[in-house]
């Protein structure tokens, strides 16, 4: 029986297995001053090397590694950035803001507050306020409002009278302009119920109205 020829036995026969060396393709600049250095020292005094090439491309590796650290440090200013975002982001919890929005869902006679972002003066401007099924509970008639934010508030009761009914309504916005009526931008106040973060950057979650970029958000309140 032929026992198998192992590790140690390639030993005792004065046959190592062969080690794999990692190879190093890659020159650092403390390799590059080494290798500098030595054909310095071994140059013939009569013919001096010419060390312009040599110094150019220390330059080189100077500036690559200059840019490198650099890079770490934006990339440390933005984690840092993005933090300090964060921590300012969350004291906007439990606060209102003023946002880009049209629906928002509402319990029984709930008053809401927003505005109508006009492009341009009017001598007219009408809120409606109609409910899931298109139907109009309350007119606004704001008359004239200059170029800007418009305010308005729906105290959340019906023409008739009466509390409007827990649901989700739909403001729209028309204005006079000239001989024509246009449509208006509507904003809604509503409470911050959490800050996101996404690869989009932050969000907000509002009460009755929905996820909303931070972007669309135009004032902060308490």
């Amino acid at each position: 029986m032929v026992d198998a020829v192992n590790s140690t036995a390639y030993s005792q026969l004065g046959l190592g297995v062969p080690q794999t060396t990692p190879k190093k393709s890659d020159l650092g600049q403390k390799d590059f001053m080494t290798l500098m250095m030595t054909q310095l020292k071994n140059q013939d005094p009569f013919k001096p090397l010419d060390s312009g090439a040599f110094l150019g491309q220390l330059a080189q590796f100077g500036t690559v590694s200059g840019l490198a650290g650099l890079q770490t440090s934006f990339d440390s200013l933005k984690t840092s950035l993005l933090s300090n975002q964060a921590l300012q982001a969350a004291g906007l919890v439990g606060r209102s803001a003023l946002v880009e929005a049209s629906t928002m869902a509402v319990g029984d006679g709930q008053a809401v507050a927003g505005a109508v972002d006009l492009p341009d003066s009017t001598s007219s401007l009408t809120v409606t306020v109609r409910d899931s099924t298109g139907q109009v509970v309350r007119t606004l008639p704001l008359g004239a409002n200059a170029k800007g934010e418009a305010p308005f508030l729906w105290d959340g009761m019906t023409d008739a009278g009466g509390p409007a009914p827990a649901g989700t309504y739909t403001f729209g916005a028309e204005f006079r302009s000239g001989s024509t009526v246009e449509t208006g931008t509507t904003l809604l106040v509503a409470s911050i119920d959490s800050v996101k973060l996404g690869t989009d950057g932050f969000s907000v979650e509002l009460r009755g109205v929905g996820e909303k970029p931070f972007s669309s958000v135009k004032q902060i309140g308490n």
